[in-house]
């Protein structure tokens, strides 16, 4: 089968012909017929996280954040069945480890990162394998396509489960999102379904105005004014009760914490660059005087991928509204690249296999 490679960071993926999987006892086997691109692969691409021995190695096949059609199973897996359309999450966890059992699948004690570790190829392929399928695979209800759910991908349940299950947003609340990058536009889409009042902010106009069409009431050109915080605070008249980094450099990891108001909670989504290497410095003494929280989200449970299937279903989300460009399998290189310039908008989707 046709799959991407990673052979050297920083240099084009390569296309190779490979064997295609086999499923596992407890896996399965799908025909990729969508897969997201995504910001996380830009740094598996770059070589990024080292810092964290989190380092993609050579060989692998990137792509995590596919949806398609179930064409094998192992003799253990009993719920999903050859002909099911399912989503995958990039987090897989193995089913049995206490954080499973308990309904955070996400952050499994032993689980795999799918396109991330040589344990779990990913899908920038043909097919890909789905381990422990019966807890990661889901079953996709009617009306709701390939497509929908690659755009999906980790950033669309990143920020689902951030804003809904981690910082609990509720109707009434102003929640801030810096950079409106796809994982940016994600948590405002979502921010504003939930019945938040919403501010975004990024340095380029296009983002900005794609955050106005989906839903964000306040928008700040971060070039335009001297102090982004400030300027929250301003704006929603005390400051955000709810702020993301999504974008993971040390400036907006500071301002989100700096536009809270009291009591309020930042969660950090955007991962680090090689400038920061997994470290920023906060303001701690101003987070312990204002009771603020700062809170880590990654990906979302299996066993939650309902509720925002649903919403979707119903009509309340719609995250092929973000998506800005369809491609085939050779240009994701080209598109990987786009992204080191900030030259991409919205969410892009692998469609051409």
């Amino acid at each position: 089968m046709r799959a991407l490679v990673l052979e050297a960071y920083g240099e084009p993926l390569v296309l190779e012909s490979i064997d295609p999987p086999e499923p596992a006892p407890h896996g399965a086997v799908i025909d990729v017929d969508a897969c997201g691109i995504c910001r996380s692969d830009w740094h598996a691409w770059q070589g990024h996280g080292e810092w964290a021995d989190d380092q993609v190695p050579l060989g692998q096949v990137l792509g995590h954040e596919p949806a398609g059609t179930v064409v094998k199973v192992g003799d253990q897996v009993s719920e999903i069945q050859v002909g099911d359309r399912v989503a995958v999450p990039f987090n897989l966890g193995d089913g049995t480890c206490p954080q499973c059992r308990n309904g955070h699948g996400n952050v499994c004690d032993d689980g795999y990162a799918l396109g991330f570790e040589a344990d779990a190829p990913g899908a920038f392929a043909e097919q890909v394998h789905v381990p422990h399928a019966d807890f990661n695979a889901v079953s996709l209800p009617d009306g709701v396509s390939a497509e929908d759910v690659a755009a999906l991908g980790c950033r669309y349940v990143t920020a689902f489960h951030a804003l809904s299950h981690r910082a609990e947003v509720q109707g009434g609340d102003w929640v801030a999102v810096h950079g409106c990058g796809g994982l940016g536009l994600a948590g405002v889409q979502i921010a504003s379904a939930l019945g938040a009042s919403v501010v975004a902010v990024d340095v380029r106009e296009e983002p900005l105005d794609m955050a106005t069409d989906l839903g964000a009431d306040v928008t700040v050109d971060a070039t335009e004014v001297d102090d982004v915080p400030a300027e929250i605070r301003h704006r929603t008249n005390g400051g955000a009760d709810v702020s993301v980094d999504a974008l993971g450099r040390a400036e907006t990891c500071r301002n989100s914490v700096e536009c809270l108001a009291t009591r309020g909670t930042h969660v950090q989504l955007g991962l680090t660059t090689e400038a920061e290497k997994g470290e920023v410095s906060l303001p701690i003494d101003a987070m312990t005087r204002w009771d603020v929280d700062f809170l880590g989200s990654r990906g979302m449970p299996p066993s939650r991928y309902d509720e925002l299937l649903t919403m979707m279903a119903s009509g309340r989300l719609d995250p092929a509204a973000l998506v800005t460009k369809r491609v085939s399998l050779d240009a994701v290189s080209d598109r990987l690249g786009a992204m080191s310039e900030y030259e991409t908008a919205g969410f892009e989707v692998v469609t051409e296999f």
